[in-house]
């Protein structure tokens, strides 16, 4: 310090820390004149106490303006030493960088100014103090004092341009800084650092798209800045590296793919439609290297599909069907199973679009690696049945599929019914909602007979009875009136001449048991009337209830429906089709006189031709009421095994077809159900009992519902559990 001393006057140190900056000025001039001389003599020594004594007893003094002449005496050295000035950097610059956190704004304006000074005498010299340096005006950038700001803002520009044409910059040891930083909220300080990261990019010699990972995630978070410019810059900078991938033929995908998956399910718009488009390209581009991630791709899509933007929607269809198009291979590491988890997931999406692309994407993996899928059926399958009671038709329909091709192979197949009916018991309102559906559309993909004889073997043995009786009535109504079971309805009419149809008619026989009014629709649909005019004639009081009646309302209307026409055509051959008739007035006898179904199949009979039963003709009547004597005019000594077929013995075989063994299956089962609603009846009589304990008196001397006597009332109405076409 003695040696400074004794080289700078004292009236120059005393006006270097004055509060005027006229003074200060001028003593920094002639600090600089005083170091130029010593570098022209080659005194470093005494350089280096100057910069000492500027250091110690002025940039870092307790006194603002000892500190703001320090700074200027420094750039002024710095300027004096001109060529020689790197040698002393290691002393000149730290005070300097030192000042930038100083309380003083003043000082900090003056810290700018004199690094301004120092960098245009160094230039590339000083980029070994760049990440300090880079530090420092990160921070001015977001300086409370606009004065400060405007110095940092100059400073800045000028050391991008030293940076730029400096072969000495590590961009190795930039990005962690960078990295760090790109995180920061503040507007200015993502300014200043879109800013860098621009720059850096245009210098040919820097490799930031190699580094682009580093810093993508910051660059996709200021999309959603509040400033219009922030958002504007990051944009701008986004698009330039997506062109210079377009362009590259090496680019880090996976890393950024992360990046992108996550940021396209920002709550930001733009952000949204920035990573789906980035994501887009990628698909495009990526090739093998997005083969690992594909599953994070096809996560961050499905939402994008159904999005409120049309933009989004558009690209995210696009990018899906990019993403389904490549084919690649389990044996390249392309792995089925969290695509397929990712896919199954977004069944349970709230959006109907998700959904149906989601089902999409399970049926094209059952396609293309079916092995590797059912591998995963347990994970899935509960999944896909549950999507079965989907507010959607074209969702529901779309699972079926995916059912269908599941179900090829027979495991599966009887694997998808039993679970089907399962999920028909546990959810009653699935059976009622989308029974007829699912039902039908499993007939076109699996073949019809073979569905409903599984159902029927699943059904037969049934423990829950009153969901076998829903369920085989729903079944029942379902084959009655489907177009797509047309080919069902045809092999049953010939049950009694086609060994086929026989086969089909006593496998669904067995289960049909369980509702008498299914059995009856059987009976007539497969021509087998003898048997029908059985079953009317075996049923008992306990059978006739109101579900019986509202069934049979429907049977009757169905009667009049285009698929019993052959039947009501054998009604002109009241000789040959005896048992059609006797079992049709059975059923007109068990229906109440007022209802409307009693009519329609009242009026259905009067055009029946009156038949004489000794055999010598058929006649056909205008008025009165020709068919009454048929029932009571038959001969006492002859049996009908069927329509158009007299035989001695109606208990006996025909067609095949055991008729007493079946007639005999029947009843068992029904006793079953009336001993099981017996059953079901004395526990609500129980509980109706504990529950008139606590009435008040006058709630016990109600008077009693009146009776049903209108079953056509009720008849367009479902009954408990039934299906609704």
């Amino acid at each position: 310090m003695a040696d400074a001393l004794s080289v700078i006057p004292s009236a120059v140190l005393r006006n270097l820390a004055d509060k005027l900056y006229e003074k200060r000025k001028n003593a920094a001039l002639e600090v600089e004149g005083i170091v130029k001389q010593l570098a022209a003599a080659g005194d470093h020594e005494k350089i280096s106490a100057v910069i000492n004594l500027l250091t110690t007893e002025f940039t870092y003094s307790p006194q603002a303006n000892h500190r703001k002449g320090g700074l200027i005496g420094l750039a002024a050295a710095t300027v004096g030493l001109t060529s020689e000035a790197a040698q002393h950097l290691e002393q000149i610059v730290p005070p300097v960088l030192n000042s930038f956190s100083d309380q003083d704004s003043r000082v900090r304006y003056y810290a700018c100014e004199a690094l301004y000074n120092i960098a245009k005498v160094v230039r590339g010299d000083f980029i070994i103090f760049f990440n300090q340096i880079f530090d420092a005006l990160c921070k001015l950038s977001a300086d409370s004092d606009a004065n400060v700001q405007s110095a940092a803002h100059l400073l800045d520009r000028l050391v991008k341009d030293i940076v730029t044409e400096s072969d000495q910059f590590s961009i190795e040891e930039f990005i962690p800084l960078l990295r760090e930083r790109m995180n920061v909220l503040n507007p200015y300080v993502r300014q200043f650092l879109v800013g860098w990261i621009t720059v850096l990019d245009s210098v040919p010699d820097i490799d930031m798209l190699g580094f682009l990972p580093d810093f993508l995630d910051g660059l996709f978070n200021m999309l959603s800045d509040s400033s219009h410019e922030i958002r504007q810059q990051a944009d701008s900078a986004l698009w330039e590296f997506l062109q210079e991938i377009k362009n590259s033929p090496s680019v880090d995908y996976g890393r950024m793919a992360e990046i992108l998956v996550q940021r396209a399910a920002s709550p930001d718009e733009f952000t949204r439609l920035t990573a789906i488009t980035w994501i887009n390209e990628f698909v495009k581009l990526g090739g093998d290297q997005l083969v690992p991630y594909y599953a994070d791709i096809l996560g961050a899509i499905l939402p994008c599909i159904s999005d409120k933007e049309e933009k989004i929607r558009v690209v995210a269809r696009e990018t899906n069907e990019e993403l389904r198009a490549i084919k690649a291979d389990p044996a390249d590491g392309f792995d089925v199973g969290p695509i397929l988890s990712i896919a199954t997931r977004q069944l349970s999406s709230e959006w109907e679009a998700t959904r149906i692309e989601a089902l999409h994407w399970i049926s094209t993996l059952l396609n293309r690696h079916r092995t590797e899928v059912l591998h995963f059926l347990n994970d899935i399958f509960d999944t896909l049945l549950k999507a079965l009671s989907d507010p959607s038709d074209e969702v529901v329909l779309l699972v079926l599929e995916v059912h269908a091709c599941i179900a090829k192979d027979l495991q599966h197949f009887r694997q998808l019914v039993v679970f089907l009916v399962h999920n028909f018991r546990v959810d009653n309102s699935l059976l009622e909602k989308r029974g007829a559906l699912i039902i039908r559309r499993l007939c076109v993909l699996l073949d019809a007979e073979r569905v409903y004889r599984e159902l029927s073997t699943i059904l037969e043995g049934e423990a829950d009875l009153d969901f076998a009786c829903t369920m085989v009535q729903a079944l029942n109504l379902i084959l009655l009136t489907s177009s797509e079971l047309s080919e069902l309805r045809d092999l049953l009419k010939k049950s009694l001449v086609n060994p086929a149809g026989k086969d089909l008619f006593v496998s669904l026989y067995a289960s049909w048991c369980h509702s008498p009014m299914a059995i009856i629709s059987l009976c007539l649909l497969a021509q087998t009337y003898h048997h029908a005019s059985a079953v009317i004639q075996s049923l008992v009081e306990e059978d006739i209830n109101v579900k019986f009646l509202v069934q049979l309302d429907k049977l009757i209307r169905l009667l009049e429906t285009p698929i019993f026409a052959y039947l009501r055509l054998q009604l002109l051959e009241p000789g040959r089709y005896t048992w059609l008739l006797k079992a049709l007035y059975g059923l007109l006898m068990l229906l109440p006189q007022q209802s409307a179904a009693f009519k329609i199949l009242r009026t259905r009979l009067k055009t029946v031709p009156s038949f004489s039963f000794n055999g010598e003709q058929i006649k056909r009547t205008s008025s009165g009421n020709p068919y009454s004597q048929i029932l009571h005019s038959m001969p006492s000594g002859s049996q009908f095994s069927e329509d158009g077929d007299v035989n001695s013995d109606a208990g006996s075989s025909h067609g095949g077809i055991n008729f007493a063994s079946r007639l005999q299956q029947f009843e068992q089962m029904q006793h079953q159900h009336r001993i099981h609603g017996k059953a079901q009846a004395q526990l609500r009589s129980s509980s109706t009992s504990s529950s008139k304990e606590v009435q008040r008196p006058q709630e016990q001397h109600r008077p009693p519902p009146s009776d049903i006597s209108r079953p056509s009332s009720r008849s367009s109405r479902k009954a408990p559990g039934q299906l609704q076409l």
